[in-house]
């Protein structure tokens, strides 16, 4: 097995890598898919086991991560996994797919809610929403050209005002907003017999992101200890954040409510503070999918750049700014696609690709588990409790839920396929014409 030779920085302490994980999570979903989730679900009851069973769910997926980043602390995360345990193809995939859908696929649709949200504040024209989507794109590109500690400190601020906003809406929702004048768990008459698993995709886009993390393992300090650590605070914040959060919805709308509201967060808290309190909420989903777009621009960086080194993506954009030690070209190349995205008004249908696309490679990733366990016996720090049962729950759920995509959504979910298969070809003729480092 090869190790990357960047010379990173390991600047990131506990305090950083855990706020990480919740950023990386913690984007506009919880604001925005839970009317999505009442549609399919028959009750609030329902509702909330799917919101707490995905996040176990996730859980168990982060501490199969915290393993592997134990096990390879270095940049580049799920593809330096795909690529030892399964090859140089299932690693190119992974990158291309990345490239093309994952990351700038989830970072242009969350720029473009960053930008509606931001134009409702200041009472701006719907027109404008792309131009501030491009311009927030281009400022976090920005900071982050100049090293991690300045982008570092940018995403704790943003990580822990995302949090400010959950913690507003909760005690708003709970306490101040006449809840319980509707009962929590009630049935919804009005959806009897809805398809549970249909529920499960908006649920679990809101918890994507849980990996990013470790594509920045290369940067993280005493990564053995910090990364397990930081994986299960961070999602252990987020689940229960989460549970609040519906239960606010829940106990201020009811079930049909949040159904009807696809804008649950400003109904919440307009009923406390009338029209002032949904430009306040705004400003949070603001806050929150700013942040959010900052770490997939920083993590996808991390993983163009190990490709280049490798020698499966152009050499240039695996080197390091010499001064900053950042990938600087990779992550304007990452930049600049999730911008065309922006601008071609396809990012909606670009989302649902990306979501399909990134627990499949979660998926994969942790049955990279197997081959390191065969591989590699010595000590390791951290080692997944309940391996292998924990793991294969895992992979067999992602595998009912890829199964349900296909059953319900056979064009998105078939055009995502096609896109990474795409990718095979590709590596053919990449390999023929630059032969990679690590063939």
């Amino acid at each position: 097995m090869t190790s990357p030779v960047a010379d990173y920085q390991r600047s990131l302490r506990l305090r950083d890598a855990a706020l990480v994980v919740i950023g990386g999570i913690i984007g506009g979903g919880i604001f925005l898919n839970p009317y999505i989730v009442a549609q399919r679900t028959e009750s609030g009851l329902a509702l909330l086991l799917m919101w707490i069973g995905a996040g176990v769910l996730t859980l168990i997926g982060a501490l199969c991560y915290a393993e592997l980043g134990a096990r390879r602390p270095h940049a580049g995360g799920s593809y330096v996994y795909l690529r030892e345990a399964f090859g140089p193809l299932a690693g190119f995939l992974f990158g291309w797919t990345m490239l093309l859908v994952i990351y700038s696929g989830s970072t242009a649709a969350v720029a473009t809610i960053f930008a509606k949200y931001a134009a409702s504040v200041f009472d701006l024209p719907t027109a404008t929403a792309a131009p501030l989507a491009v311009g927030a794109l281009v400022l976090v590109a920005g900071i982050n050209l100049f090293g991690l500690k300045f982008g570092t400190h940018m995403q704790n601020l943003f990580t822990l005002l995302k949090l400010l906003a959950v913690a507003v809406l909760v005690v708003c929702g709970l306490f101040l907003a006449g809840a319980g004048s509707t009962p929590v768990l009630a049935q919804d008459p009005a959806r009897q017999h809805v398809g549970f698993m249909s529920a499960s995709l908006p649920v679990l886009f809101a918890y994507s992101g849980f990996t990013y993390l470790n594509n920045l393992a290369g940067e993280v300090r005493e990564p053995q200890r910090t990364l397990p650590r930081a994986l299960t605070l961070g999602m252990t914040g987020v689940i229960v954040a989460y549970a609040l959060v519906n239960i606010a919805y829940l106990a201020v709308l009811g079930h049909d409510g949040l159904a009807a509201s696809q804008t649950p967060a400003a109904d919440v808290m307009d009923k406390v503070f009338g029209s002032a309190g949904a430009k306040l909420i705004a400003v949070g989903i603001a806050i929150s999918t700013f942040g959010f777009c900052n770490i997939t621009l920083v993590a996808g960086a991390r993983v163009l750049q190990v490709m280049g080194e490798d020698g499966l993506f152009f050499a240039s954009v695996g080197r390091l700014h010499p001064r900053h030690h950042t990938p600087n070209l990779a992550l304007l190349l990452l930049t600049g696609w999730s911008i065309v995205l922006v601008l071609s008004g396809s990012y909606g249908q670009l989302l649902d690709y990306a979501t399909f696309g990134d627990w499949l490679a979660c998926a994969v990733g942790v049955a990279t588990l197997f081959w390191y366990r065969r591989r590699q016996r010595g000590e390791v720090s951290f080692r997944v409790p309940g391996y292998p049962l924990l793991p294969l729950i895992f992979i067999a759920t992602i595998g009912l839920v890829v199964v349900q995509s296909l059953r319900t959504s056979l064009v998105n979910t078939g055009i995502g396929l096609a896109i990474m298969a795409a990718g095979i070809p590709v590596y053919l003729v990449w390999r023929r014409l630059f032969r990679p480092a690590h063939p």
